[in-house]
């Protein structure tokens, strides 16, 4: 399984919602993965995040930073960026939008 597939896996087990990824190899992006997916509450993302650590860590991954808030935690794996928002903070951060409009600039 590749990693962002078992990334999502590990997120859609705790109930994360509207999980998405985006591929952004071939952009100016500083890394080459997106996950965006959306929390219930903060405990939540606290438990999305420490379930990751528990299942990534054994796997070789290395979390290089994590900056989090009530409504928006962000995990840097390097080459991939995880973010876990609150529904409220991905409606008016418009983080999917974002990343599609880098992704549309891919195919032009």
């Amino acid at each position: 399984m590749d990693r962002i597939a078992k990334i999502k896996e590990l997120l859609d087990e705790k109930k994360a919602l509207d999980i998405i990824d985006y591929d952004l190899k071939n952009s100016d992006y500083f890394v080459d993965y997106v996950i965006v997916a959306t929390t219930m509450a903060d405990k939540h993302a606290d438990a999305l995040l420490d379930h990751l650590k528990k299942n990534l860590k054994p796997l070789g991954e290395s979390f290089l930073g994590i900056d989090k808030s009530d409504d928006w935690t962000v995990i840097d794996l390097g080459d991939i960026l995880i973010h876990l928002m609150s529904e409220e903070y991905r409606a008016k951060y418009q983080m999917d939008s974002f990343l599609k409009e880098i992704k549309e600039k891919l195919r032009r």
